[in-house]
């Protein structure tokens, strides 16, 4: 079977016109399809995807990392040294994603991993000298560039954004939804 070619025109569409063009083809395909719903978590996924890829080549890999090693050290830059386990979900990643990256940024002089004194079983981390300083340094510019993201949206855009997506991430409980970092 031959594989079938995208319809004329819509490689050249950018991602507005293409999310248009998408739920009004959907609309063609599923009769119930709840296009508002699929708009909303579409165009979500993709502005959290663009910042998140913004951060990460402007910001964190010309600091040597990525953006998940930003999180992890923020993490521990913030609150001070935590259990793996606590630094994982904190930081939004799973357990194992957060134990090689631990690694990782360990050998780079970033952070210790050491076992628990009353459990050896238990790892905690905790930032080096040189990773606090590091990660004060490259959060002046992750800062900066977030700055020019927020400037986008008046005041109030901004508090209805911050608000609407707590109201998304508060329900996630509710809704039975499953995290990387469970």
């Amino acid at each position: 079977m031959m594989p079938q070619k995208p319809e004329p025109g819509v490689t050249d569409l950018d991602f507005q016109s293409f999310a248009e063009y998408a739920h009004g083809r959907t609309s063609e395909l599923v009769d119930d399809a709840d296009l508002e719903a699929a708009s909303l978590v579409l165009t979500l996924h993709r502005a959290a995807g663009t910042v998140v890829y913004d951060l990460e080549s402007t910001v964190h890999r010309p600091a040597g990392w990525s953006w998940s090693g930003f999180r992890l050290l923020y993490v521990l830059w913030v609150s001070g040294p935590l259990e793996a386990r606590h630094a994982a979900r904190l930081s939004g990643m799973s357990r194992q994603s957060t134990s090689t990256l631990s690694k990782t940024l360990e050998r780079h002089g970033l952070l210790t991993r050491a076992p628990r004194p009353d459990d050896g079983r238990l790892i905690t981390y905790a930032l080096t000298a040189e990773g606090e300083q590091r990660v004060r340094e490259v959060y002046r510019a992750h800062n900066d560039r977030e700055r020019l993201w927020s400037r986008l949206l008046t005041p109030e855009e901004r508090a209805a954004v911050v608000s609407a997506l707590g109201k998304l991430l508060a329900a996630a409980d509710d809704l039975e939804v499953r995290r990387r970092a469970d």
